[in-house]
Order: structure tokens, then sequence, then C-alpha cells
């Protein structure tokens, strides 16, 4: 094969894809219906043609007919005159005109031939139209129900496809809220226990305890002044005077920060 050979027969058999793909199998029932219907329809014009033949012959025929008995007639008057040079001559064109009779009915003869193949023809033709149009709506009904249900199964592959996406964005969904929610908890929990310093302010872990020192001193001496309205200042004193002690004993011992310490007392 040939390059060119080659070239077309691959042009050709994409050319068949293409056109395979794009074909309309209920167009192509019904454009092959039409056709035999016009196969029909030309088979019925052959028979009306050859029907109109034969009549023609037949009218044709009919006039030769009374031809005949007119030069029969012909001949008798002639004999009865005596005038068989006449008789002779009619007689003569009787046979011509039987002759074109005979011509006549034997091209009669074959033209109904034909009719009755054709008609036959026509008759099976018919039939085989009329067996196609009932297979042909068949396979159209079989064939819009296999394209429906085809449809509804790439339909449902794609909602099932969608919904596996569905599925995944949640579970990632979940799985960020949860580990929001989780960081948001041990937030909270660093936050209670003081491991973050406030970001907006300088106050570090010193300034925290002192504050919560001066708390403490607040309530211990209204804790006092309550006891002194009961009778129990003394006792409360003491009680002062030991948890003083109890901190004090509690610093650190270092001398440098005892001496900076000191002066910050006298400073007071």
């Amino acid at each position: 094969m040939g390059i060119l050979s080659r070239a077309s027969y691959i042009v050709r058999s994409k050319v068949n894809s293409v056109l395979n793909r794009a074909e309309d199998p209920n167009e192509t029932l019904d454009y092959s219906y039409e056709q035999m219907r016009d196969q029909l329809q030309e088979v019925k014009q052959g028979i009306a043609d050859l029907t109109t033949q034969k009549k023609r012959l037949e009218i044709q025929k009919r006039r030769l007919e009374e031809n005949v008995e007119k030069h029969n007639e012909q001949a008798r008057e002639a004999v009865r005159q005596d005038r068989d040079d006449l008789a002779r001559e009619a007689l003569e064109k009787k046979k011509s005109k039987m002759n074109e009779i005979e011509d006549l009915e034997a091209q009669i003869a074959d033209l109904q031939e034909s009719q009755d193949r054709l008609v036959e023809k026509k008759e099976e033709l018919q039939s085989q139209i009329e067996e196609f149009r009932t297979k042909k709506e068949t396979l159209k009904a079989r064939h819009d129900a296999a394209e429906a249900e085809t449809r509804v199964s790439e339909a449902m592959t794609g909602a099932g496809d969608e919904m596996a996406d569905v599925t995944r964005a949640i579970e990632r969904s979940e799985e960020r809220t949860e580990e929001m929610e989780a960081r948001a908890e041990a937030m909270d929990e660093l936050q209670d226990t003081g491991a973050f310093e406030n970001a907006l302010s300088d106050e570090d872990r010193i300034d925290r305890e002192l504050e919560q020192g001066r708390t403490d001193t607040e309530v211990e001496s209204e804790l006092a002044t309550l006891k002194g309205e009961l009778g129990e200042g003394e006792n409360g004193a003491d009680a002062e005077e030991s948890a003083s002690e109890s901190t004090a004993e509690s610093e650190s011992t270092d001398p440098e920060i005892e001496s900076e310490l000191e002066e910050l007392r006298d400073e007071e």
C-alpha cells in the first residue's frame, strides 16, 4: 500500500469514526424507512406506467378488431357485387390488421407479465416495509430506553463522585473544627495557669505576685479588723505576725538580694 493510499485509508477511517459517533440510530432507522417507502412508490409508479401502456395497446387492438370487422364486411359486399378485386383487397387489409392484432396481443401479454411481477414485488416490498416499520419502532423504543438509562447511570455516577467529594470536604472540615476546638481549649488552659504573659501589658510574674501579695495583705487587714471588732484583735495580730514571719522566712537568702531588699524597705 502506497503512502497516498495509506493516508487516504487513515482519513476515511477517522471520518467513519466521527460519523459513527455523530450518527443517531433513530434518524438512521427513519431514513431507511423513508428510503423503502420511496422504493415502494417507484414500484407503484412503474406498475401504473405499465398499466397505462397496456391500456393503450388494448385500445389499439380494439380499433384493429373493428377494422378487421369492417374489412370483412367490405369483402362480403364486394362479393355480392361481383367485385372480386375489391373483395381480395379488403381481405388483404383484414389479414394485415389481424397480424397487427397478434403482435399487439403478444406485447399486451408481455406487459401483463411485467405488471404481475411488479405487483408481486410491490406486495412483497410493502410487507417488508410494514415489518421493518414494526422493528423500527421497537428498536427506537429500545434505543430511547437505553439512552435514558445511560443518562441516569451517568448522572448517578456523577452524583456519587460529587457526594464523595462532599463527604471528604465534610471530614476535612470536621478535622479542622476539632483541631481548632482543641487548640482553643489548650489556650484557655494555658491562659488560666498563667503560662502566657499578657502581650498587651508590661506585667510579668513578679508584678502578678506583688499584686497578689497586696490583695492578700488587704484581705488579712480586713480580717484583723473584723477580729478586733469581735474581741479577737490580739489573736489576730499574732496571726498576722506569724504570717509575716513565715513570708520572710520563705524569701531568698541571697546577701545581695537581701541588702537591696533592706534598702527598699528603708525607702518605704
